[in-house]
């Protein structure tokens, strides 16, 4: 398994990331366990979970997801060999501190449950689950920025690093990132670290696929710049671009079975899907396999996090580091992006 940098931490990650979040409710443990078997046989020693897991999110199931992988590393007694990533949860959630917004305090109580839980007395890769400010993430393209916010927002920021700087002098942390964030927040973060010597951001975790490629934009300048690699979730667009879903069909035990529809669900994201896939089948390629392996031709790319319900998902998506897509096809990539983009 080939590895890439993680910023300018001198660390290397697995360029295949482990995803945890169907562990809980859509897998048993004893299929995690099986999970985080094979992931350790292939090589794949970059994990990545959050208090919130299992997802879709309920307050039955929180925190079981980093309680089935601390059984796990008791189990095995393998927590060195890992490279653990875990994310502290931002508002709307009322069971996960009433759902009020992350605070210092907030920090410093989920990251201690998350050691417990995890059975471990550090965190590798310490992530900000999303800001909490609003953001376009998870669909929301209609958000709203609040003039004249920034110097309040700034502040926010720079409290929570502070914090995350104390749990990392304490060694209970070694790095930390943000996920779901805008090319402000990183700037915001990259710009604190060197103005109040603080702690610098690794890695930025958001959504980057074949059909959702935001990055591209603002955040693709603002990574390579300041060496902020992207851990890329959902490169399979939940699963969609394994073309499963084609015609409307709903397979029984796949992710739209299990949580409903999608905001990706739209008439232009179906047709792009099937061509997608049409153009995998035309070299010889899995399509599930093809979309990762888009996402590892990107520069930005640190790590792709995966997620699989069942083995042979798992097995597919693994094997995607060993494709390297030629530019004529990377050129047919695009020339199927601009065709529809502008609709999904």
């Amino acid at each position: 398994m080939k590895t890439r940098p993680l910023g300018r931490t001198g660390e290397t990650v697995t360029e295949i990331c482990l995803g945890t979040m169907t562990w809980g409710e859509q897998n048993t443990e004893a299929e995690a366990f099986a999970q985080m078997d094979y992931a350790r046989s292939e090589g794949v020693t970059f994990w990545d979970t959050a208090e919130l897991y299992p997802s879709p999110p309920n307050a039955n199931s929180a925190h079981r997801t980093e309680s089935y992988i601390g059984n796990y590393f008791t189990s095995r007694d393998c927590r060195k060999e890992i490279f653990l990533a875990t994310k502290v949860t931002g508002p709307n959630f009322p069971w996960i501190r009433e759902g009020k917004k992350l605070t210092p305090d907030g920090i410093t109580e989920a990251l201690h449950g998350s050691l417990a839980r995890l059975k471990t007395d550090y965190i590798d890769l310490y992530q900000i689950h999303w800001p909490n400010r609003p953001t376009y993430h998870f669909g929301r393209h209609d958000f709203k920025v609040e003039i004249g916010s920034a110097e309040r927002d700034r502040d926010d920021c720079l409290r929570l690093l502070q914090r995350l700087d104390q749990h990392i002098q304490e060694g209970k942390i070694r790095f930390f990132g943000m996920s779901d964030d805008t090319a402000w927040g990183l700037n915001c973060y990259a710009e604190l670290s060197r103005t109040q010597n603080l702690p610098r951001i690794v890695s930025i975790q958001n959504e980057y696929s074949l059909l959702c490629r935001w990055f591209d934009k603002d955040l693709q300048e603002v990574s390579l710049k300041e060496e902020i690699g992207l851990l890329a979730w959902s490169p399979l667009a939940t699963g969609a671009l394994s073309g499963k879903y084609a015609g409307g069909a709903v397979p029984k035990g796949s992710r739209r079975d299990y949580s409903g529809t999608n905001f990706r669900d739209t008439a232009a994201a179906a047709q792009a899907i099937d061509e997608y896939v049409m153009l995998a089948k035309k070299y010889g390629i899995d399509p599930c396999a093809f979309a990762i392996a888009f996402v590892l031709s990107k520069p930005f790319t640190a790590s792709v996090i995966i997620g699989a319900t069942q083995p042979e998902q798992l097995k597919v998506n693994i094997d995607a580091t060993k494709i390297t897509l030629p530019p004529e096809v990377l050129q047919e990539i695009e020339n199927i992006h601009v065709k529809y983009s502008r609709y999904y």
